[in-house]
């Protein structure tokens, strides 16, 4: 019986309003649907090859082995180059740019394979056709952007209007339209009167379950998905009428194809083709979208009510964290910068001019112990004190902050030990506070900008203010001991000096808040004098790794004077030189040691300092010999990349007295484990090396291109004869440069000079030379390796007929001789369009397609250059030849030469102990961060507590807590219980709770007020 209920369709059962809040771009402006057109399309595409291609694939796939070997050698490469670039964000990038050109190269070598031709997909029509409808595309959209931006410059549109569009964004949704278009075409025809299909199966013997009789099987059902495709096309892609309906669009259109039955064409078709109808639907569609966000910017910004829209903004509201340095950037102009102002630096600051002695120049009191702008007492009376030490810090936005929060916290409760540390009266930060120069982008967006998420500053305070006259006390306080708030004080680092220190007197010694912490700090070296005899002293080493003798002057005589003989006094510099100088077997910080030894005189109780990002701590071993120093502190991880800790597990002295490593974080063992990343991810993490080392390996191998000479690996018949002839040919080739190629042997020599200076100072020079030949004996195997490949699969393809076939337009020519078949032509379009544009409209695609087609112009002349010498090609064709060499190699070196390196880095780090810091620059870990918490008890002693976070989140949202208590009335963030703004997206991953401790001993105040031997304190852990 039949039934009056009418199919339901699959658009009829969707709800449009969840499908046009799911396409629509959540941010408010600008509104981009590229992203979204290009999901569609790729969707589309494997929808419409799987349900023509699926049975054929099947059938053709036990008969093209070796085709499919070379697909899956060629996939490899591509896929290895690409793999850093894999779910980033869609963006006028480099790694934007490397997904287009991937997918140029790849298309343009996988079309030539016979394996598509022979699943019946007919590459070169859907190429062709997709390099002119982009040419198209562009031309058009061009023309209407400046028709448009001319109707605003008139006035005759909205302001919002005057925004000129990226030319990348064009490019890129030229490209989606014409690979939509392309797809519509090769699986729906072109065809004005739509055909049905049948499809003839033959059953592979690979696969058994094409003889089962089950048409209701999965696989029968995924088989015939053509069926549906062909509904798809004759209801959606249908004609969409003839010319005659439209006179005015008649001379203006694309007509379809000639409609062929029992061996006869008509003469021509009055159907628009609906590939046209298609193409002018899409840029309509662009183009209606383009004017409306323009015009008005509300339609396609606010899909959905209100306020749902305000409720969804907030909870995608993310902070705009800077990612880690990337050190090994071939593209950074922040690295070459700092390398010119280290150079600067070196040369000029060093030795020639210190801003250290400027600023004891400045200072008006002779007096150290009257010097208000280097001695701060304002704790000096408080019955106990808890305070905060961090370095290292302005690097991945993810790591500071994590840090930051916590510093922030109005407590810190652990929750293995049920301890509760409450939040800092003062900070300490030793230096290094951005990455990788200090310039008034970094200090910001690296240093402020964390520091103010954690904890805000006060209302009034403007980030454009100078203080002058510091301290600059809130409204109401008249004196630093009565500020109930959080202070800083900070040394600066090596990095800070690059610049020598103009960045950072201009935002630490003349500004008042870092973030919700309050800075009196005038001078970059302090002291400070904290409850029951402690004392901190800040030291700035510059570029010198000592003290000026200015600093001396002023802390030796403050000692003198103010420092009692039984009180503890704490020493803060950046660089740990105990841990530096036994790795260098140098001697540094002569001033420091002769100020330790000989003025302080065993009240040295704690040493601390930041420069190597992780955290280890070193205890002296009971003896009869003197104890100048009790304890050696190293804690760098308050956000740059981590540092290995087992290269320096072996330390063990310092002035002659015993030390023993009581902590470590990470431990020798994850730190030794963690070094196996330069293996599997150097490249993953510095994809920017590409830049560099894809250069370097087609310098080495330049000179020898092409091979022509390869039929003696081609002729061998077994697999181990191959293998040989191929490795005798790559030993030929070696032979060849150090003979007669100048171009690679100057890159080899040159590589190997930089491969040996590289190598740390610390190795003697006959182990450096060693090391270095190995590593670049290395890369030059790799890259001739990689040639060799390269010049036999080319040879491969010519010989079979696949490359250099007809000339470097093969595939132009090819598609003028179908053009006319598939695209009448009965109203002369084509003839107008050369004349108006003077022939340059089949000369663009022309030349697209030839510049398109690399393997063939590169086949091409390969063949030239081995029938008639090199001296056959002009300097422009041997430019066009190394240009398109160049083009596959450097895909195929980039992931080599990433591994070669990163095994090179492996083997020094783990085997050899050098490169510590090369190492693990290259790996940019955010995690493993931590920071140490000091509190003064009432006895005075010191417990010392070190807290770290294994994982840092990457993905933050707003607290909803810090929210409702910023919209009350007005008052400091620290009187706040929620201080900082983000919190991590899961809560299990927020450092608030995962942080731990990791070290914990006691410093017990000094007893006896004379030197001995032996310890002054004990130490509990």
């Amino acid at each position: 019986m039949g039934s009056d209920k009418q199919p339901v369709g699959l658009l009829d059962t969707l709800n449009m309003e969840k499908v046009r809040t799911i396409f629509t771009h959540t941010y408010p402006y600008p509104h981009e649907h590229s992203r979204h057109a290009v999901i569609a399309v790729f969707i589309g595409c494997l929808f419409f090859i799987s349900s023509d291609n699926m049975h054929t694939l099947i059938q053709k796939l036990d008969s093209n082995i070796k085709w499919w070997s070379m697909y899956a050698c060629l996939l490899g490469f591509f896929y290895f180059f690409s793999s850093p670039f894999i779910g980033k964000t869609i963006k006028p990038s480099y790694s934007n740019f490397s997904r287009w050109y991937i997918g140029w190269i790849l298309v343009a070598a996988l079309y030539h394979l016979p394996s598509f031709q022979s699943m019946g997909v007919d590459m070169r029509m859907n190429l062709s056709l997709f390099l002119t409808i982009y040419i198209s595309s562009i031309l058009f959209l061009l023309v209407f952007h400046i028709v448009f931006i001319g109707l605003w410059y008139i006035g005759l549109v909205a302001r919002v209007a005057g925004r000129r569009p990226a030319i990348l964004t064009i490019l890129q949704n030229c490209a989606v339209i014409s690979v939509a278009c392309c797809v519509f075409y090769s699986h729906c025809g072109n065809r004005a009167i739509m055909r049905q299909k049948t499809y003839d199966r033959k059953y592979s013997g690979w696969f058994t379950l094409w003889n089962k009789e089950e048409r209701n099987s999965w696989l029968a059902k995924f088989v015939r998905m053509n069926e549906f495709k062909d509904q798809v096309c004759s209801s959606w892609f249908a004609p969409v009428g003839s010319a005659t309906d439209y006179p005015f669009l008649s001379k203006w259109v694309i007509y379809g194809e000639l409609t062929c039955s029992g061996g006869s064409c008509g003469e021509s078709a009055d159907e628009i083709s609906p590939i046209y109808s298609l193409w002018a639907t899409f840029i309509g569609l662009y183009i209606a979208n383009y004017v409306v966000e323009r015009s008005t910017g509300w339609a396609l910004t606010h899909p959905v009510s209100q306020k749902e829209f305000e409720k969804l903004k907030k909870k995608q509201m993310k902070p705009d964290f800077l990612d880690m340095v990337p050190w090994y950037s071939g593209t950074s102009a922040d690295l070459f910068k700092t390398v010119f102002d280290l150079l600067v630096s070196v040369t000029v600051f060093v030795g020639r001019f210190d801003m250290r002695m400027m600023q004891a120049a400045m200072s008006k009191v002779e007096d150290a112990a009257k010097q208000d702008d280097l001695l701060y007492d304002q704790f000096s009376e408080q019955d106990e004190l808890w305070f905060d030490f961090m370095a290292d810090t302005g690097d991945g936005g993810n790591s500071s902050y994590s840090v930051a929060r916590l510093l922030a916290q109005p407590s810190i409760r652990i929750r293995d030990s049920k301890i509760t540390l409450p939040r800092a009266n003062l900070l300490f930060i030793g230096g290094d506070l951005a990455y990788p120069n200090p310039s008034a982008f970094t200090y910001e967006r690296r240093l402020f900008r964390p520091f103010e998420y954690a904890l805000q500053p006060p209302v009034w305070y403007k980030e454009e203010h100078i203080a002058v006259n510091k301290p600059e006390l809130p409204r109401g306080v008249t004196t630093l001991k009565q500020y109930e708030g959080p202070q800083c004080f900070v040394i600066p680092g090596n990095h800070d000096w690059f610049d020598g220190l103009q960045t950072f007197m201009r935002y630490i010694c003349h500004k008042s808040w870092l973030g919700g912490w309050f800075m009196p700090q005038k001078k970059s070296y302090f002291a400070l004098q904290l409850p029951k005899g402690w004392w901190v002293f800040g030291l700035d080493l510059a570029l010198h790794c000592d003290i000026d003798v200015y600093q001396f002057k002023f802390f030796s005589e403050l000692i003198r004077e103010k420092v009692g003989e039984s009180d503890s006094v704490i020493i803060m510099t950046h660089e740990p030189n105990w841990l530096l100088d036994w790795y260098w077997d140098d001697v540094t910080g002569q001033n420091i040691s002769h100020l330790i030894r000989d003025h302080l005189r065993g009240r040295c109780k704690l040493r601390m300092a930041g420069d190597l990002h992780h955290y280890m701590r070193h205890s002296y071993v009971p003896s009869e010999k003197p104890v100048y120093v009790q304890h050696l502190l190293v804690n760098g991880c308050g956000g740059a990349f981590l540092h290995p800790t087992h290269v320096f597990s072996n330390f063990n002295s310092l002035y002659g007295t015993s030390y023993e490593s009581k902590a470590s974080y990470p431990s020798f063992e994850d730190s030794s484990r963690i070094a196996l990343g330069n293996i599997l991810k150097f490249r993953k993490k510095n994809w920017q090396f590409d830049f560099i080392g894809g250069i370097i390996y087609f310098i080495l191998v330049f000179s020898m291109f092409p091979q022509c000479k390869l039929d003696h690996i081609l002729q061998d018949d077994t697999f181990s004869g191959h293998i040989t002839s191929f490795l005798g040919t790559v030993w030929d080739a070696f032979t060849y440069m150090l003979g007669k190629s100048y171009v690679s042997s100057a890159g080899a020599f040159f590589l190997l000079v930089t491969a040996v200076t590289f190598v740390p100072s610390k190795v003697s020079r006959k182990r450096r030379l060693i090391i270095g030949i190995l590593h670049v004996s290395a890369h030059l195997s790799a890259a001739l390796i990689l040639m060799l490949l390269l010049e036999l699969g080319v040879e491969t393809c010519i010989r079979h007929n696949l490359l250099a076939t007809s000339g470097y337009h093969t595939l132009y020519e090819w598609y003028r001789s179908t053009e006319s078949e598939h695209f009448p032509d009965p109203t002369g379009l084509r003839a107008r369009i050369e004349q108006w544009t003077f022939g340059l409209y089949p000369a663009c695609i022309k030349y697209l397609m030839s510049a398109f087609d690399v393997p063939e112009v590169m086949a091409v002349s390969r063949n030239n250059i081995c029938k008639n010498g090199m001296d056959s090609l002009s300097r422009g064709g041997a430019a066009i030849y190394y240009a398109s060499v160049f083009l596959y190699f450097w895909v195929f070196s980039t992931p080599i030469v990433s591994l070669v390196f990163g095994s090179y880095l492996y083997i020094c780090i783990n085997w050899l102990h050098i490169h510590f810091d090369e190492a693990f620059s290259s790996l940019r870990i955010a995690n493993y961060k931590s920071f140490t918490r000091f509190h003064i008890n009432p006895k005075g002693d010191l417990e010392v507590y070190t807290l770290a976070v294994d994982k840092v989140p990457k993905e933050w949202k707003l607290d909803p807590s810090w929210e409702v208590e910023s919209k009350l009335p007005q008052n400091q963030s620290h009187f706040r219980k929620f201080p900082s703004k983000w919190r991590s997206v899961s809560s299990q991953q927020d450092p608030v709770n995962t942080v731990r401790i990791v070290d914990h001993f006691v410093i017990e105040q000094t007893v006896k007020p004379e030197f001995v031997a032996s310890v002054n304190g004990s130490v509990a852990h």
